[in-house]
């Protein structure tokens, strides 16, 4: 669907609750071979209520059931084969068959490289391809205010090939909201610009449209790479080699980590301390560590019945 990446999030954190090894090259070897065939925004044309009124989830997995294992069961009860067999694909342009996407190439890419040692997300389908492999200079926000403050504001030099940077926004930072969406300057949207390459910690919801690099782990209040970002530097993505680089000297990095000094914590006492001390960075799915690995007999039954080999 080219829709919300917090689905990998949320499924990393149920995978490691259930004992289910899975990581984020799963999604990434994925991604590379299932088209997207969902022609509703932000990659396609139509609003999701075309989507629904085409049969829905139900019909979309009925083009996808090559890809599917059709034993596996829904949270109904029935199997997904069941799902897919009672399910009709009302509209051909919205559900598309699977020889004939809505656009080619990858609907989602995970990325990794000395600015993202544990891994990044992008929905590759909502980005302008001219962004995909691509270097600039890094434009860096500390807080998403900093950004509301400052990102019109000429003296910071920005322009097209700019690499907009917000930090301090992952999980224990700021708890990760979708704030991965960074605005673009309005001298720029007056151009007719209106995609640049941005990269965060945070998410952004599954409506958004543009070239973001997500979840950046390890984020930046935890003492990660995009912590020892600083303006001017340069920066080169490449999709193709799922690689995010900070092009700086590693002696150079060594002194600038020599030189960083972690926040402060805001809460020493109740949940929010709890929760800054336990919770797991975005690449395991930002769940409590305490609540990883759950034994067989904990789960509901049958719950690991006809699973072979995992995810």
């Amino acid at each position: 669907m080219g829709g919300s990446t917090n689905a990998i999030i949320h499924l990393l954190a149920l995978a490691g609750r259930a004992g289910v090894d899975l990581s984020l090259e799963r999604f990434d070897e994925i991604g590379r071979r299932v088209p997207l065939i969902a022609n509703v925004q932000p990659a396609g044309e139509h609003l999701t209520e075309r989507l629904m009124a085409a049969g829905g989830v139900p019909a979309l997995l009925k083009r996808l059931a090559p890809l599917l294992h059709l034993d596996a069961r829904s949270v109904s009860g029935q199997t997904i084969g069941d799902v897919v067999s009672a399910a009709e694909i009302l509209d051909e342009d919205v559900i598309r068959p699977l020889d004939k996407p809505v656009r080619i190439g990858e609907t989602l890419a995970v990325v990794r490289g000395n600015l993202a040692p544990d891994g990044a997300v992008m929905k590759v389908c909502a980005a302008e391809a001219r962004l995909l492999n691509h270097r600039g200079r890094a434009v860096v926000f500390e807080d998403v205010q900093t950004i509301a403050d400052r990102i019109d504001d000429p003296a910071l030099g920005i322009d097209e090939n700019s690499i907009l940077i917000l930090r301090n926004a992952g999980p224990v930072g700021a708890a990760m909201p979708e704030w991965g969406m960074l605005p673009l300057p309005r001298h720029l949207l007056a151009q007719g610009v209106r995609d640049m390459l941005r990269i965060s910690d945070a998410r952004m919801s599954g409506t958004a449209y543009g070239a973001a690099i997500l979840h950046v782990s390890p984020e930046a209040a935890v003492g990660g790479p995009l912590a020892l970002v600083r303006d001017g530097d340069m920066i080169e993505f490449n999709l193709a080699e799922r690689r995010l680089d900070l092009l700086v000297d590693s002696d150079e990095l060594e002194r600038r980590r020599a030189q960083w000094q972690a926040p402060q914590p805001r809460h020493n006492r109740g949940y929010r301390s709890l929760y800054s001390r336990h919770i797991e960075q975005a690449h395991r799915g930002c769940d409590f560590d305490f609540l990883r690995g759950a034994e067989k007999d904990s789960l509901p039954d049958g719950l690991f019945d006809g699973w072979v080999g995992g995810w």
